[in-house]
């Protein structure tokens, strides 16, 4: 019987070029990466790799550890580093760019689709200005389990193919060792990216630049001319823009340094630095130690999303009058409200709409906040039964009125109590990943055993089942951790 061949392709059958690179040296720095001596493959998605049809088993190659610890390139690639500028907690901070990443390349699958591959941590740039353009373990690890995470839970990101770590020390608050991440988009175009040209008055590179987006990823803008085609650009990015602060506020999710160089133009979740998952819910909650003033706490994250927006909608200024620009900018609210209500409704299992749902949802954030309940637990425990909410929210008046109210609005549910719950349990994930578990990973890792990260790598892919060999992931951190804190070099 004839065996058939593996599905999907080997290393050197990805093709590759750059198309953001061809759009010259005003927007890039060719740069080919320092690799890494010796460094060892310590984590692989199968889901990010299927996304570019590379087969099973090539990860187990001596070849894809050294891609993905930046000591060799395939054919096709055209490594090159990205100009950007940015406002960082607010204040414009000139030019920046891809100071510890570098584009290798651009795969074009069988469907079309282009996926960028993006090294992280293979030395300096031409923008990494006083860093030395690595990144740690640490950082590496946080950032793979988290893009992978994020995407299993609905929530748009850019994805992570692998990470390597070798023995190279690296001076960030202490000694630490080197380590690289391969990740992964369509684009990895900002807002900042608009900013540095815009603030650098050349207008005609953030036409070239708009125009490089809107013909590869803005189908609706490509259909029109003028300057309705970068209105249709510009409000495309805000309500793709507001629809993730909704789905980062309705799974917890605080991403810490909410600056306009790290805002995707495609609307994916992009640099993954000091985050963090609400766990005591806390609206004020801050994920960022750097960030004394809380510029980025939680609650802010709508209304900073709303910021950024305005910040490229200047930066589009030369392509688009002032009151168009306001225009596009008031779809940001309808958009952001839109999508966060229909998250809570899946969240709270609601298959209609009530007058009386306007109360339901504040008065129970007003509770889990007073009480400092777990956010994860919580929507989860209201997806099994009220008794198990109730263990968490209290046995009290106030919060059996409040399970009183729901039980009654969910009382006439037409799916049937059963049907209901496996809905909300799709919708309320048992695991997040908790900064605690997340450092078990890392320091598993220094000490050379990545079977840990793969662990928590797989039960983060499958984020709605239960794994009861790992239940205590979905729990607060054991003492030993519980005073965690992350900065912007995490």
């Amino acid at each position: 019987m004839a065996i058939a061949p593996p599905r999907g392709k080997a290393l050197e059958e990805l093709t590759f070029d750059n198309s953001f690179a061809a759009l010259g040296e005003a927007f890039v720095e060719h740069r080919a990466p320092d690799g890494i001596p010796g460094a060892r493959l310590v984590a692989y998605s199968p889901a990010a790799a299927e996304l570019i049809e590379l087969r099973a088993g090539e990860e187990r190659r001596t070849e894809f550890a050294a891609l993905t610890a930046g000591n060799a390139l395939l054919r096709g690639m055209d490594p090159v580093a990205a100009r950007y500028g940015g406002h960082q907690f607010g204040v414009w901070a000139g030019q920046l760019g891809d100071g510890r990443a570098i584009l290798l390349g651009e795969v074009r699958t069988s469907a079309g689709a282009p996926w960028e591959l993006q090294i992280k941590g293979a030395g300096r740039t031409a923008f990494s200005r006083f860093g030395d353009g690595r990144a740690v373990i640490r950082s590496t690890v946080r950032e793979f389990l988290a893009s992978e995470a994020m995407d299993a839970l609905g929530i748009p990101t850019t994805r992570a193919l692998a990470m390597a770590a070798g023995d190279e020390p690296v001076v960030r608050e202490t000694v630490e060792r080197a380590a690289t991440v391969i990740r992964m988009a369509p684009s990895f175009v900002r807002f900042g990216s608009f900013e540095i040209f815009h603030y650098a008055q050349r207008p005609d590179d953030v036409r070239r630049l708009a125009d490089y987006a809107i013909e590869r990823f803005f189908p609706e803008a490509a259909a029109a001319s003028g300057a309705e085609r970068y209105a249709r650009f510009l409000r495309e990015v805000v309500v793709r823009t507001a629809g993730l602060m909704a789905a980062w506020q309705t799974v917890g999710f605080a991403h810490g340094v909410m600056n306009t160089d790290n805002f995707s133009v495609l609307g994916l979740t992009l640099d993954y630095g000091p985050y963090g998952f609400v766990e005591a819910y806390e609206p004020g909650f801050i994920c960022n130690h750097t960030d004394e003033l809380g510029r980025y706490a939680f609650d802010r994250q709508p209304t900073v999303g709303w910021w950024n927006c305005h910040a490229l909608a200047e930066a589009l200024s030369s392509l688009l009058p002032e009151a168009e620009r306001r225009a596009v900018l008031a779809a940001y609210e309808p958009a952001y409200w839109s999508a966060y209500v229909a998250r809570m409704r899946d969240k709270l299992g609601l298959v209609d709409e009530r007058d009386e749902d306007g109360a339901l949802v504040p008065d129970v954030l007003d509770l889990l906040a007073a009480r400092r309940v777990d956010w994860t637990n919580f929507w989860r425990a209201l997806s099994v039964d009220l008794a198990a909410a109730r263990a968490l929210l209290g046995d009290d008046e106030t919060a059996n009125a409040w399970l009183a109210r729901y039980a009654e609005r969910v009382a006439a549910d037409p799916r049937g109590t059963t049907a209901r719950q496996t809905a909300m349990r799709a919708a309320n994930p048992k695991y997040v990943l908790r900064n605690w578990v997340a450092q078990r990973a890392i320091e598993a890792v220094e000490a050379g055993d990545d079977a840990v990260v793969q662990s928590v790598y797989a039960v983060l892919r499958a984020p709605f089942d239960e794994h009861p060999e790992h239940v205590a992931w979905a729990q607060p951190a054991p003492p030993q951790y519980a005073d965690l804190s992350v900065s912007c070099s995490s």
